[in-house]
């Protein structure tokens, strides 16, 4: 039976799974985005986004039990020295899945795992957007005003008429 049994296996012995996870997880920080299959890169989720947690906290203790996961130095120290700057006021949800299709040997599903804040496609959209907005305020601000103005000419309009046909009535 498999209850209370909350991740995925993946059709591997303990070891190899810790193995697998270790090594994709040390590929996703030093690369930023690796491409697998679903079932994996779930699994993978699971397991790096708590060392990542912990590395908002760069102390001793937390280099430790990160490189007790992990395994290799230098991908420790690209996690504490790029990774967690970026992501120190990101609550949770530090990485990405983007599904890509089936995979044409034996039709399994793939997809991209990717660390949120490292890709410069999603991070430059929103930065246009907000460059946009602030574009459309000042251009209504600027309709506003211009409208205030030819509101203004409207009213200076009639008193201009009134003496003229004043003039003409004399």
């Amino acid at each position: 039976m498999k209850h209370k049994k909350k991740f995925n296996h993946l059709s591997r012995t303990s070891a190899h799974r810790k193995a697998l996870l270790s090594n994709m997880a040390t590929s996703l920080i030093m690369h930023k985005r690796i491409s697998t299959t679903v079932a994996k890169a779930k699994a993978l989720k699971i397991y790096v986004e708590p060392l990542i947690t912990k590395s908002k906290n760069d102390n001793t203790h937390s280099r430790r039990v990160v490189f007790s996961y992990l395994g290799q130095k230098e991908a420790v120290a690209e996690l504490f020295r790029e990774v967690a700057p970026k992501i120190i006021n990101r609550p949770g949800g530090y990485t990405r899945i983007l599904r890509t299709g089936n995979r044409i040997g034996d039709n399994a599903e793939t997809c991209i795992i990717e660390l949120v804040d490292f890709n410069a496609t999603y991070t430059e959209v929103k930065q246009e957007v907000k460059k946009t907005a602030t574009r459309r305020r000042r251009s209504s601000g600027a309709k506003k005003a211009a409208g205030t103005t030819e509101a203004a000419a409207v009213e200076e309009a009639p008193k201009a008429d009134t003496p003229a046909e004043e003039a003409t009535e004399a």
